[in-house]
């Protein structure tokens, strides 16, 4: 690697960023460096224990290897990982995984099965906020080191609380809090028993196609790749992510040759791409959605059903999809995607209707209430023809915009009336979802599991019990139908309002190639990407 050069172009970078202003045309990005922009200010830290964030997810899937990951040639598809196979006790209790031979953490430390052991049970006892996708197997930290042991460094064995459906732990063990982590270099940096977590925040110790060189928070993640990749060294020695806010800023960048991908362009500007000979475009369906929660456990209003169903009908949908949504979202309204969902869409932009019901709910005259939201596009446009359509109906809609990270927070603590809120399954299993939609076991403030069930105060025993008969059931066909019943319930009487699919496209100078999004919030592939000249 040519050393100078990486550190000319990164010094460039710092610079520029802690000036405030923008790095000088280049005819061309260099060769073996790719540079994206993506707003990635909901990055807070890079451990994975702890990373829960849309731009911290993807990054993370980039300098980790998973105990479990998906086919990198086809996402319907789970295959080994850092475990390059395992088998499952008859009882279903116990998994049994062999740990892939000769795999090398970037440290050039071998990886073995106690640095999966380490790995797992540091989630456990670090108890962050994606700890829950553990706990859901019985690991807690009075049971963790007794159910997660290396047996020797080529075999760990998991023991899981009861016999859930085999599909649904490994995809557990493919999400991202089950990267696997340098246990040796890990340990030299931890400090008052933090499991070397305040290191890890800021730096990276595992095993994928890269290794973090810096990371400046709302300004640039550096990568260097790893030549020794076990699925092969990357297309790229360097990867730099720049945080750009505005989608107008991005297209400037792409234009002028300074970023070979702009990861959020608005519709109207991947519709113009589309016709330029100079860029092309790439389109991935997302599992994601947008949707709305509304806050029924702090505001009276918004705890009323009436007014659930009202508000479904004071929504354009299908002229936010046809306008500036073209080509980005599609109308969605289960909060399942693919074969999985729903596919009925039995809302549209009624007032007369949303009016009756209103009035029904004792609010002939309407309300006042507040919207939170993020400050970018598309969010903003969203928010704003919902005011709109609202109004039609006599309720003032207030927009509150905030970055990622402050809206998250404020969401997670059901600081919000209404919060105009985006999901992706933290793993492809429909459980994931449905979790995360309809279980809330504790819908008390000091609730651990903050679900957008409880976030929004939904207190829904049966389909949280209905969750959990999901979980053991071995049969297919069985599962899927009551995430369909779930799903019609959600659909039509809870404070979630599902609204959008993600059609995700991203706008590529007309030499980079092989860029694969993958279909969830944390699957894109950095390591494929190629430049030609």
């Amino acid at each position: 690697m040519n050393k100078p050069k990486f550190k000319g172009i990164f010094k460039s970078l710092v610079i520029s960023f802690s000036l405030g202003f923008a790095l000088p045309a280049l005819s061309a990005t260099p060769k073996d460096t790719i540079i994206m922009a993506r707003k990635i200010d909901d990055i807070k830290v890079l451990d994975p224990a702890e990373v829960f964030e849309w731009g911290s997810g993807e990054i993370i899937n980039n300098l980790y290897t998973r105990l479990v990951t998906l086919d990198p040639n086809d996402f319907t598809k789970l295959v080994g990982g850092v475990a390059e196979s395992w088998k499952v006790s008859d009882d279903g209790l116990t998994y049994e995984f062999k740990i892939r031979p000769g795999l090398k953490f970037h440290s050039g430390n071998p990886v073995t099965a106690k640095d999966a052991e380490f790995s797992l049970r540091r989630v456990v006892h670090l108890s962050k906020t994606p700890v829950f996708i553990f706990n859901q197997l019985g690991w807690k930290p009075d049971t963790v080191d007794d159910m997660v042991k290396a047996v020797d460094d080529s075999t760990l064995v998991l023991k899981i609380a009861q016999p859930y459906a085999n599909s649904l732990v490994i995809n557990i063990l493919s999400a991202g809090v089950a990267s696997i982590v340098d246990s040796v270099e890990v340990s030299k940096h931890i400090k008052d028993n933090d499991y070397g977590y305040n290191w890890l925040k800021t730096n990276s110790a595992g095993s994928g196609p890269y290794k973090l060189v810096v990371w400046k928070p709302k300004d640039a993640v550096v990568l260097e790749a790893n030549p020794d990749f076990y699925l092969g060294a990357p297309k790229s020695k360097r990867f730099i992510i720049r945080h750009v806010a505005e989608s107008s800023a991005q297209k400037l960048l792409l234009t002028a040759g300074d970023i070979d991908i702009a990861r959020d362009l608005s519709a109207d500007q991947i519709k113009q791409a589309r016709s330029d000979d100079k860029v092309k475009v790439a389109t991935t369906e997302k599992l994601s959605t947008y949707y709305l929660g509304l806050n029924s456990a702090k505001n009276e209003i918004l705890a009323k059903p009436k007014v659930w169903e009202a508000l479904r009908w004071l929504i354009d949908y299908q002229t936010m999809a046809n306008t500036f949504l073209d080509g980005y979202y599609k109308v969605h309204q289960s909060f399942l995607t693919g074969q999985d969902g729903l596919q009925e869409t039995p809302y549209k932009l009624d007032v007369e209707k949303g009016k009756a019901l209103l009035a029904e709910a004792g609010y002939p005259d309407g309300f006042s209430i507040t919207m939170d939201l993020y400050n970018t596009a598309p969010q903003t446009d969203i928010a704003q023809s919902i005011q709109s359509t609202f109004a039609q109906a006599g309720i003032k809609l207030n927009l509150t915009q905030s970055d990622k990270a402050q809206g998250l927070t404020k969401y997670r603590s059901r600081g919000h009336d209404i919060m105009l809120a985006a999901w992706s399954p933290d793993y492809l299993d429909a459980h994931s979802t449905a979790e995360f939609f309809v279980r809330n076991t504790d819908n008390s403030d000091n609730s651990k599991n903050k679900t957008a069930a409880w976030r929004n105060g939904w207190e829904i025993p049966d389909l949280s019990v209905l969750t959990e008969k999901a979980m053991m059931e071995q049969d297919a066909e069985k599962r899927r139908n009551i995430y369909l019943e779930q799903q019609r319930v959600v659909q039509q009487n809870s404070p979630m309002i599902m609204l959008f699919q993600l059609i995700e496209s991203s706008v590529l100078q007309k030499n980079v190639n092989d860029f694969i999004s993958g279909p969830g919030f944390d699957t894109a592939l950095y390591w494929k990407i190629e430049k030609t000249q």
